[in-house]
């Protein structure tokens, strides 16, 4: 008569396989239990020219604060301080002066201090120009290299479009309100500038002295590079504020708390600093 017991072999396959069943259970269980685990969240919109710095800040409190998610918007200064007021981001950034009405409305931290550089191709052979020179090539005065002693080609101007940060401080520095020419290449962010500049022997352009690399060239300004060790003597003016904003009588969440104390705590500015920017790392009155 056959026995109806399985032979060890087939014992042994269904076991082997309810253990693999099993084990893809836990791991299914890991998973769900993961990704249904709470993660704190905090969004800080505003100044495209603040942002990389901030995203920098964010990555390495993240990976010091597991649990946390820091989502930085760039949308402009602007931008961040309507949030900031609204509420609809609970952190703001803008890289201008507040204006009263804004000012009323908003707490303000000085982040750090950004000095704004003038910049050319590193083959360009102008070393400085003076606030008239840089005013009459922004608004279309001057309009070739050889009115400024170099060679005889047009300049092609690359400047921020207009509600940034960085064209609003430095209309108010350079251009003292002046209309910026038409013929200018307007970008939506430091970088694209930057990139125009660096491909273009003929370009200039106006960025955040933090965002320069190697591939463009900073000219002095009446006579004083653009450095962080000049803006930090006084003697270097083109400088503007990196805020971060929230509404007045807004007690902030504990992670926004957090993280805007590690930004303008120590560690915060340390990285602040080796980023090119000038530390700031205090509130406001």
């Amino acid at each position: 008569m056959r026995s109806r017991c399985p032979s060890r072999p087939a014992a042994h396959g269904r076991s082997l396989r309810l253990r693999r069943l099993l084990c893809g259970l836990a791991l299914l269980a890991g998973l769900v239990a993961n990704s249904a685990r709470p993660q704190a969240r905090l969004t800080i919109t505003g100044s495209t020219s603040m942002t990389p710095f901030v995203e920098q800040l964010a990555e390495h409190y993240q990976r010091d604060h597991p649990g946390t998610s820091v989502d930085v918007q760039g949308l402009g200064s602007s931008a961040g301080i309507r949030a900031a007021a609204e509420g609809v981001s609970e952190l703001g950034m803008s890289s201008r002066a507040l204006d009263e009405e804004e000012a009323a409305q908003l707490v303000q931290a000085l982040m750090a201090r950004d000095a704004l550089a003038v910049i050319v191709h590193p083959t360009n052979p102008v070393q400085q120009l003076t606030r008239e020179q840089i005013l009459g090539v922004f608004t279309g005065a001057i309009t070739a290299w050889d009115a400024l002693g170099g060679p005889p080609r047009p300049i092609v101007v690359a400047s921020r479009e207009v509600g940034s940060g960085t064209f609003s401080a430095f209309e108010e520095l350079v251009l003292q309100r002046a209309s910026i020419t038409p013929a200018a290449l307007r970008q939506g962010s430091n970088g694209a500038i930057r990139q125009i500049v660096a491909d273009d022997s003929d370009a200039i352009g106006d960025i955040s002295l933090g965002i320069g690399d190697q591939s463009v060239r900073g000219v002095a300004i009446d006579g004083v590079p653009p450095s962080v060790a000049e803006v930090e003597a006084g003697a270097y003016r083109l400088m503007r504020p990196f805020l971060i904003v929230w509404r007045k009588g807004h007690t902030l969440s504990p992670l926004a708390a957090s993280f805007l104390d590690y930004v303008l705590g120590p560690e915060g500015q340390a990285e602040l600093a080796r980023a090119g920017l000038v530390p700031g790392g205090k509130v406001l009155p």
